[in-house]
């Protein structure tokens, strides 16, 4: 007998493996709606089944990963990658297809929102990177970024040239692809490397910081060289005056984002949150923020992506946004637009090419490759920078995590016609393997590492610093007049948010009711006494640190 096509009730079955009960029971009823009604009239319809579909099975595996200590996020990727031909299309195609249509109008508005998921993530990143932390450190991370970046970057580009002409869609575009290739190897993934540093409580261990601010460092230098790449791909080979020209257009938009740019976005959010009544309007804002940013980007010949990416950077670094704002956003980016995009790049890859022996061989040796490129990087740059032989083994175990970022390098250089979708499956199948075998590896490494007394010290106190009722305050709100209680109440506003630059907001009574401070020189004393609280503050925490850093107390 004949190998058969499965019917639904099997179909359920199989999505009951990797989803909840009660939504398995959903995808049941959306497969045989969808096949009722043909499709063929509703492209809404389609559009509906391909989201409800990725975000039922995106979600269910990102819980069941996530049970197991692995990122949600590769559960998505990997649901994704069971949804398109890899499984799915390989058990049922007619169904697939009747869901996941290759009609380029239908297919366009699956690949709409994964777009715009690209720039949400990207923002997302960009509001989660904090360069204070980087700036904190010191040297050690620079060191290990260096060597982390340049080591699995010239691996990535050797590798390129050395690929079958079948696995490139334009063998002429090598040096692109292999630009490319050796970014998509050298990036690191922060938020899977934060979520195990957090986890093994190293986020305010030395070695922790040293590891999350390396990751920040490879992920902004990564998302520097796609722009740059992007630029190259743009004019279809590398010629010299296009590249200086895009280099110098992004040095600019850097130099102008991080001076007149971040002023300009703290003030639009502040404007924003003061004069806006309706809801969400700070949320607009920082959108309106990201896709104009982008747009710059788009003009002066580079991805959107780092318009996106650097918004981020500034949007989290501004005194007004609150941690409500910031959890706002985040929920409808990791509810929504995160598994529909990991989702589509799990589509667009397909296993069941890996049946080549060589293509097989081929995925392992990039695997491979990767994974020696960007451990042997990382461990060198923490030896450069004076760490222990455990200190630098788990270092290199924490950095060779791709994770989401790779999968985002890949996905663009797809949507470019640089990569191949053969070679685009090999590049996700080995974000997979390295993002799923690096939390156990660094759990193991960092568990071999002792405290130090001094080091114990320091992060017994900032523990308890953290659960002291100041340091969860977001905002100020001080009532002041003239009388010598309103002065005191304006200085001991200073000592209470100006070590940390808090946000503070005057209100003054007026004809018995309060109101915002009319009177300028009444508004002057108060802010004037303020800074006085402000800069004893500053003061107190700088002998903190100083003695801190003596090793005297």
């Amino acid at each position: 007998m004949g190998w058969q096509a499965p019917t639904r009730s099997s179909l359920a079955l199989l999505v009951c493996a990797f989803v909840p009960a009660g939504a398995a029971g959903a995808a049941e009823t959306l497969v045989a709606g969808t096949k009722a009604s043909g499709m063929g009239g509703s492209g809404e319809g389609a559009f509906v089944a391909e989201i409800v579909l990725l975000l039922l099975v995106g979600r269910g595996l990102g819980e069941v990963l996530q049970r197991y200590g692995q990122p949600a996020i590769m559960g998505q990727l990997i649901g994704g990658i069971l949804l398109g031909p890899s499984l799915f299309g390989w058990l049922w195609p007619s169904a697939q297809h009747l869901i996941f249509p290759t009609d380029p109008a239908q297919k366009g508005m699956i690949d709409a929102v994964s777009q715009l998921g690209i720039l949400m993530l990207l923002l997302l990143t960009g509001m989660e990177t904090d360069l204070r932390l980087v700036r904190r450190v010191g040297a050690a991370c620079f060191s290990i970024s260096a060597t982390g970046v340049v080591v699995p970057f010239i691996c990535g580009f050797a590798l390129a040239q050395f690929l079958p002409d079948a696995l490139l869609p334009n063998p002429t575009q090598r040096t692109v692809a292999g630009l490319f290739l050796g970014t998509a190897l050298s990036i690191s993934s922060v938020k899977i490397v934060a979520m195990v540093v957090r986890e093994m409580n190293f986020m305010r261990r030395n070695l922790g910081q040293v590891i999350i601010s390396s990751a920040i460092i490879e992920d902004t230098i990564g998302w520097l060289v796609i722009a740059v790449t992007f630029g190259i791909a743009t004019n279809g080979r590398l010629q010299l005056v296009p590249l200086v020209t895009t280099i110098a257009a992004v040095a600019l938009f850097m130099v102008f984002s991080f001076t007149i740019g971040r002023r300009l976005v703290f003030t639009l959010i502040r404007w924003t949150n003061d004069q806006f009544r309706s809801e969400f309007a700070v949320i607009t804002m920082i959108l309106i923020i990201m896709g104009v940013m982008a747009l710059i980007t788009n003009m002066i010949g580079v991805h959107t992506v780092l318009g996106a990416f650097v918004a981020g950077i500034l949007v989290g670094e501004s005194p007004i946004l609150s941690s409500h704002i910031e959890g706002q956003l985040r929920g409808v980016i990791t509810a929504l637009f995160m598994p529909i995009f990991f989702g589509m790049a799990g589509l667009s890859a397909d296993l069941t090419v890996l049946a080549d022996p060589t293509l097989a061989m081929l995925t392992g040796a990039l695997v491979v490759i990767a994974s020696i490129g960007k451990f042997g990087g990382a461990f060198i740059g923490a030896k450069l920078a004076a760490m222990s032989f455990k200190e630098a083994l788990a270092v290199g175990s924490a950095m060779n995590a791709r994770g989401s970022t790779e999968v985002i390098v890949a996905s663009i250089g797809l949507s470019m016609n640089i990569l191949s979708h053969n070679l685009f499956t090999m590049i996700v199948t080995m974000a997979v393997i390295t993002t799923l075998a690096m939390p156990p590896m660094l759990r193991w490494a960092l568990g071999r590492l002792p405290v130090g007394h001094d080091e114990q010290q320091r992060v017994e106190r900032e523990a308890l610093d953290e659960y002291g009722f100041i340091s969860r305050l977001e905002r100020l709100l001080v009532l002041v007049d003239d009388s010598r209680i309103g002065k005191f109440t304006a200085y001991l506003a200073g000592l209470v948010g100006g070590g940390s630059g808090m946000p503070t907001t005057l209100l003054q009574p007026k004809d018995g009711r309060v109101d915002r401070p009319t009177d300028s020189k009444g508004q002057e004393r108060a802010l004037q006494e303020i800074k006085k609280g402000a800069k004893k503050s500053a003061q107190a925490v700088k002998r903190i640190e100083d003695t801190l850093v003596d090793k005297s107390i």
